[in-house]
């Protein structure tokens, strides 16, 4: 078990403080110029997760732009990312008083020593704290069991192929209704819910909802599909900063054809709002 997800509630990791703000923090080597290590403790099965990847770059917009908070981020994976060095190239595209909007592409390095553009994204940025508080809406927090009636990492009853080490930093509790895929009976009905947090306790923020939207397993297995499902794009809305506790995160996909899919997730926090909603577009290899 690692240190994190062996951490007690009397040592809960704080915001700033937890091994995901370790494992995104970036160096500016200049203005709009980011160096990172990317962490191999965020890997799935053969890459590193995609929305671990997204945290970092909204780090560095966080940093560049004059706004803090992303509200939405739109990413384009282009090639698989590894762990090792990494190099995020920011560009402020416009700045006003509410809105800030930026543009990052995370590179990495061939063999050759060539930069290969991993992940491009273009966002815009605001404060939180200054929305309105008026909602109307028809969204209805997810129906998932308590947590100590939900299914975690070690409830599998066989390993996953590959890398899982994510799962050692993440308390992820899959409604048991979403997991007939691990014993050989998918429901067929492309759906994913679970409770969700960070290992050593740290509460949720803005950041950490962007990892939080591509946490889960994929909704492909509970089609009867197993492997990778690589994220072909990715757009997150952050509505409000979420309140302390375990987060609840249901995953929807409607339509499989061509080798593609959707994924629509939302993400309510402990007070039952709705603090982040997603859509992905991701391959599926049939066959």
């Amino acid at each position: 078990m690692s240190e994190a997800a062996s951490a007690t509630t009397a040592q809960r990791a704080t915001i700033g403080d937890s091994e995901f703000d370790r494992d995104t923090a970036l160096t500016r080597r200049e203005p709009g110029v980011y160096d990172i290590d990317l962490s191999a403790g965020w890997t799935i099965i053969s890459a590193v997760n995609g929305g671990y990847l997204l945290a970092v770059l909204g780090r560095a917009l966080a940093d560049a732009l004059p706004h803090r908070d992303p509200f939405t981020i739109s990413a384009h994976y282009l090639t698989a990312s590894q762990p090792g060095p990494a190099v995020v190239r920011t560009d402020v595209v416009r700045t006003g008083r509410t809105l800030s909007t930026g543009q990052a592409s995370l590179f990495q390095y061939d063999a050759e020593g060539n930069e290969v553009e991993r992940i491009r994204v273009l966002a815009s940025y605001g404060d939180l704290n200054t929305l309105p508080d008026d909602v109307r809406t028809t969204a209805r927090p997810p129906a998932i069991p308590p947590i100590e009636h939900c299914f975690g990492a070690d409830d599998s009853p066989a390993p996953v192929d590959g890398s899982s080490a994510i799962t050692e930093r993440l308390m992820l509790k899959l409604d048991p209704a979403t997991v007939g895929w691990a014993i050989g009976r998918p429901s067929g009905k492309g759906e994913m819910r679970a409770w969700f947090g960070l290992a050593d306790g740290r509460d949720a923020d803005p950041l950490s909802l962007l990892l939080a939207v591509d946490a889960l397993p994929p909704t492909a297995f509970e089609i009867g599909i197993s492997g990778w499902v690589p994220t072909v794009e990715l757009t997150v809305h952050v509505r409000h900063r979420p309140a302390p506790g375990p987060l609840r995160v249901s995953i929807t996909t409607r339509n499989l054809a061509g080798g593609f899919l959707e994924e629509d997730a939302e993400v309510w926090d402990s007070a039952d709002r709705l603090v982040a909603q997603s859509r992905q577009l991701a391959r599926v290899r049939l066959g």
